[in-house]
């Protein structure tokens, strides 16, 4: 099922797996989903892309992250452990595309777009 967005450029991949990852080096750095780390790492994003979001859009791919993070990075064979956290980004807390974790992620966030 692909999901609505208020503005069709809306969903975009690249956001959605950003924060599918922070959302999974969040919770194997602290045991907890945080839907405010979720929130603040969005705004960051399109603040540093130059990229403007209707509200709606930003909860709904914020909810779809925290879905794919907690859902179905496992069944995808992605386990974000402790010790991977740092492989998922790049000293400038982008994504690390060359991370095969990354791709999987990106794969997911593509197919639920």
């Amino acid at each position: 099922m692909k999901r609505e967005f208020v503005e069709p450029s809306s969903a975009r991949p690249d956001l959605l797996c950003f924060l599918v990852a922070i959302a999974a080096a969040s919770y194997a750095l602290s045991g907890e989903w945080r839907v405010d780390h979720v929130v603040q790492c969005c705004r960051a994003w399109l603040v540093k892309a130059h990229v403007k979001m209707h509200w709606l859009d930003r909860v709904r791919i914020g909810q779809l992250a925290l879905k794919i993070a907690s859902q179905d990075l496992l069944d995808a064979g992605v386990a974000v452990r402790l010790s991977s956290v740092q492989a998922l980004f790049t000293s400038e807390l982008e994504l690390n595309e060359a991370s095969t974790m990354v791709k999987k992620m990106m794969a997911l966030c593509e197919d639920a777009l």
